[in-house]
């Protein structure tokens, strides 16, 4: 079985994923607002690492665990879900499968508790 590195096209699919996720984080109103300092091409390159290690891919990635990343940031319930519509709006764009998208949704779900309120 190949992992879900591997379905979603490697690392040039995944950065290119990543890429269009924190674009749309800059046009979505609920959002914006926390990426308006951001070094926008290391942010990209963060989200890509963190995403191709965390499907499976080569262990690239040497930030923060999502709680120290998120931790008082006082990030509500409603920017969580702003979050997940960006990461599946920028899958449908690039043609990921129902299936690959539903297990990218699980994981990032999973850190819920890492990034709500904390």
């Amino acid at each position: 079985m190949s992992t879900l590195y591997e379905r979603l096209g490697g690392s040039d699919s995944i950065t290119q994923i990543s890429s269009d996720i924190v674009d749309l984080h800059l046009a979505n109103k609920a959002i914006s607002t926390r990426f308006a300092n951001s070094d926008l091409s290391r942010l990209k390159q963060s989200v890509a690492e963190f995403f191709i290690t965390g499907t499976g891919g080569p262990n690239l990635y040497k930030g923060k665990d999502m709680l120290a990343v998120h931790k008082g940031m006082n990030i509500s319930a409603v920017e969580f879900v702003a979050v997940l519509d960006d990461a599946l709006a920028a899958m449908n764009k690039n043609g990921v499968g129902q299936r690959e998208q539903e297990e990218v949704l699980f994981v990032l779900y999973s850190m819920r508790s890492d990034v709500i309120l904390v």
